[in-house]
Formats: structure tokens, sequence, C-alpha cells
């Protein structure tokens, strides 16, 4: 299964994946009016240690404990996708407290939110991987 995978090494810090998420989640045509004076929340965030960038975004694991530790059944894997059911999520916080990789996060909905893969805003290849000027997002099946 195709996954994002990113290269620390060439992570600039420059915060683009995490705008150009939000926009293809946003669901307007038009950058400015889904960004601009608004508070963004993206469903991939970059995190910085010791003057070190990366991306932080859902891995997709094999056997999410995520899933396994949702009350509500609001999370699910289909074709080895994990993702959420917003009308199900009840915003207990579960799944961000287990996520190992800090990568489920609060939606300004009372509800979490995580990566998708893009697949229900039609862009085909995440929107961080086309909106990273570096290439250290990559979308790709690795062994």
């Amino acid at each position: 299964m195709k996954r994002i995978y990113v290269n620390e090494e060439w992570c600039l810090g420059c915060h683009l994946c995490e705008y150009n998420c939000a926009f293809a989640n946003s669901g307007e045509k038009n950058m400015v009016k889904a960004l601009k004076n608004k508070e963004i929340k993206p469903k991939i965030h970059v995190e910085e240690d010791n003057k070190i960038t990366y991306a932080v975004s859902c891995r997709h694991c094999e056997d999410p404990i995520c899933i396994k530790s949702c009350i509500s059944g609001a999370l699910t894997k289909t074709n080895g996708v994990v993702t959420i059911d917003q009308n199900k999520c009840i915003g207990c916080f579960t799944c961000i407290l287990v996520c190992p990789y800090g990568a489920v996060s609060a939606s300004n909905d009372h509800a979490v939110q995580k990566c998708e893969l893009c697949i229900n805003n039609s862009c085909g290849t995440p929107a961080c991987v086309k909106g990273c000027p570096n290439k250290a997002i990559v979308y790709e099946e690795r062994n």
C-alpha cells in the first residue's frame, strides 16, 4: 500500500504541507478564501526537534491502536486507509492519546482529524506531497 514518507534531511520547515493540506480539505476552490485570516487545522503538521524539521502524518498502521481505542466506532480501516466518520466521533480524544506518532489531532468541530491520504477531496496524490517544494514528502509503496 502507498503511504506518505518524510525525509527530514530535505524538510525546510516551511509548513507549505500544512497549508496545502488545509486548503485541499477546506472544500473551497480559492486558497485565499479558504485560508486567509483563519486558523488552519491541517491533518499533517510540522515538528522541530534540535533544528531538525519533519512532517508528522498518519502512518495508516497495519494494526492501528487508534481504531482499537475508539469507543464510538468512528475510526475504521478500509483498503489500508484509516478514516474517521465525523458523525460518529464523540470527541473523547482517546485516539489522540494512544497514537504513537502524534498524528491524530482535534478538529474545529470538536471531533478528531487525521490524514486520510486525500481520498475524500479528489486530489489523487495527497496535497502535502504535491505542495512540498523540496520533495521531502513522498507518496510511495515501500517494502
